[in-house]
């Protein structure tokens, strides 16, 4: 028609068109809002921090809050938050007396957690450990208000034997293990007083020679064996290194050895001869009984058949009695060399006889001498 113009509306025009009713403008704010379900992870800005809470945007129809037992639970986690962070939440519930959104960070504050001390670790970060626990397999300690564990055998030889007394006291770690999978973190003491020398364990470990003898501090026992952190001298500096290794229970004396703890505590300083290096674990294979000689070397000539000794029983099977006639030397009375009435147990002195001895089978066969009449006898 003359005179009239018409618009056509444009490709924009029809993507940006508004709501021209009220039905669509209700539609248009539910689709943007979020709808907050108990237990999902929202994501916010922090628009309000105070001394009791923490106030989120989490683009609902009402601002989530941390309050409560939530915030204190993430006290140390809110310390380094501030207005305007966008942080992750998890809903708790989804309304409260004043229509907010109650939400926790304790799932960030832990996340927040492990990633610190990944760093840590990953960076060789020192840290302060305050000793909380103690119990016989080291010390259980509190970083940055999570609790770890430093073993027995991470202390530094000048803490290695008194580490009990670190309960309440406060010294400096380094991470050398985190698994959040499961909960698991380890700290090492030695790692910071000993650096320098752990520093030099490959040095030191390139230097350990097979059958040679060296120092060193029991770090930890086993029932199967002995650590000891072995003292190793640098070759060609004056410097010395420090290199783990087990003596096996087996190794531990010539007697009979039911637990090693029988004869060494953590702490104790002694010598060791190297058997060996385990190539992929970089740990010394060692023992203690090999600086002495085997005493059943020269047992045949030292006790000839017909030779009367004494002895002390040193255990009662149902077979016989073991008598220890020296370090080292068990011979065995057998059960049927023993008269009714002779009920001997650990610890008696008594007379033997030597009956048998073969050096190769480590075994000798003893009879008793009797020097008193038996019980019983007529």
């Amino acid at each position: 028609m003359k005179g009239e113009i018409t618009f056509m509306a444009s490709d924009t025009d029809t993507k940006t068109k508004k709501p021209q009713t009220m039905a669509e403008l209700l539609a248009s704010a539910t689709s943007k809002m979020v709808i907050p379900r108990k237990g999902e992870t929202v994501v916010g800005t922090i628009t309000a921090i105070s001394k009791k809470s923490l106030t989120i945007d989490i683009g609902a129809k009402t601002e989530g809050i941390v309050a409560d037992k939530e915030f204190e639970s993430a006290s140390d986690y809110v310390t380094d938050l501030k207005v305007g962070d966008k942080i992750e939440a998890v809903v708790v519930s989804t309304e409260n007396d004043q229509g907010q959104v109650m939400l926790s960070l304790r799932k960030a504050a832990t996340d927040s957690r492990w990633d610190y001390f990944i760093e840590a670790y990953e960076k060789e970060t020192i840290l302060e450990a305050k000793g909380l626990e103690v119990n016989k397999g080291g010390l259980i300690v509190s970083v940055n208000g999570t609790r770890g564990f430093v073993p027995s055998s991470q202390f530094g030889k000048d803490l290695v034997g008194t580490f009990s007394k670190l309960k309440g006291e406060t010294i400096k770690v380094r991470v050398i293990e985190v698994d959040k999978d499961k909960n698991r973190l380890i700290f090492s003491e030695r790692h910071v007083s000993e650096a320098e020398e752990l520093a030099n364990k490959q040095e030191a470990l390139d230097s350990v020679k097979t059958g040679a003898i060296y120092e060193g501090v029991v770090s930890g026992v086993m029932h199967f064996g002995l650590f000891v952190t072995v003292e190793v001298p640098v070759e060609g500096s004056n410097s010395v290194g420090h290199v783990e290794g087990l003596v096996h229970i087996s190794e531990i004396s010539w007697e009979k050895v039911t637990h090693p703890k029988e004869f060494h505590a953590v702490g104790d300083r002694l010598k060791v001869r190297v058997l060996g290096i385990d190539e992929k674990t970089g740990k010394l294979n060692l023992s203690i009984k090999q600086l002495s000689d085997d005493p059943w070397k020269v047992i045949a000539d030292k006790y000839q058949v017909g030779t009367t000794v004494e002895g002390v029983v040193s255990r009662v099977e149902p077979f016989g009695v073991f008598v220890n006639v020296e370090t080292g030397i068990d011979g065995l009375i057998h059960s049927s060399k023993l008269e009714e009435g002779h009920n001997l147990k650990k610890g008696d002195h008594i007379t033997v006889n030597v009956e048998s001895v073969d050096p190769e089978q480590r075994r000798m066969s003893l009879s008793l001498v009797l020097t008193e009449v038996p019980l019983g006898y007529k």
